[in-house]
């Protein structure tokens, strides 16, 4: 099944020089991107890349660009939310023997060439996933926890009880 939001570019356009690649997704690709990564809408998502053959694949370096509406992972309320994201990836063909390979910190995330192209749409929409808040939370959220009865990580950690036994 191919992405919601797929900008292949076959590797026989890439030449020697950089070249530079913008993307955007549609009204109906961010609906579709929306529902995928559990959003409440996408509002806006660009990509600007620089692409260019190395030694050790096809380079890509650029930004990612996003505006989303998040839904708050305690109330369910809607939270606007911008991504302004570096990318640097190196595409590279597939491994032979699937072995995983350590990288440090400061090392380039590396993507498999499927079919012949990369897909700068796939990694813009992964890249905008990657860069949110994975647990959204409204100004809301505290009071509606306290409401519910969840008690807060200090009233409830490993020296909750041993403060209760302090004397004032």
């Amino acid at each position: 099944m191919a992405p919601e939001f797929s900008r292949p570019e076959r590797l026989d356009t890439i030449g020697a020089g950089a070249r530079s690649v913008t993307v955007e997704a549609d009204a109906d690709e961010r609906r579709r991107l929306a529902g995928r990564f559990g959003l409440v809408s996408v509002e806006r998502l660009a990509a600007w890349f620089e692409v260019r053959r190395e030694a050790a694949g096809i380079a890509v370096e650029g930004r990612v660009e996003a505006t989303v509406v998040q839904a708050c992972s305690v109330t369910g309320d809607p939270l606007p939310a911008t991504v302004d994201e570096p990318v640097r990836l190196l595409f590279v063909e597939p491994s032979a023997g699937g072995e995983e390979i350590e990288l440090s910190d400061d090392a380039i995330d590396t993507v498999e060439i499927e079919s012949g192209a990369l897909d700068l749409g796939e990694a813009a929409a992964e890249t905008m996933a990657l860069a949110l808040d994975p647990f959204p939370r409204s100004p809301a959220a505290e009071a509606a926890l306290k409401e519910a009865g969840v008690l807060s990580e200090g009233e409830s950690g490993p020296f909750a009880a041993l403060k209760a036994l302090k004397k004032d």
